[in-house]
């Protein structure tokens, strides 16, 4: 017998709901968006600093 593809990890599911379940899953794995979104959206640079870009030292009294 082999392990099932999906499992209940809390409470009781019947066949029922579990085939219910699976239909949903694979209909919205297979539905195609009608528009597709672009690849890139928002800003062009990354709104954090790399720490290995930072200087090594900071005065103690620096509040950044």
């Amino acid at each position: 017998m082999s392990t099932p593809d999906i499992r209940v990890e809390k409470g009781h599911a019947e066949p029922e709901e579990v085939a219910a379940i699976t239909a949903i899953l694979l209909a919205r794995a297979a539905a195609q968006p009608s528009d597709p979104a672009p690849a890139h959206r928002g800003r062009a640079k990354a709104g954090w600093r790399r720490l290995e870009r930072e200087p090594g030292f900071r005065a103690p009294h620096s509040w950044r």
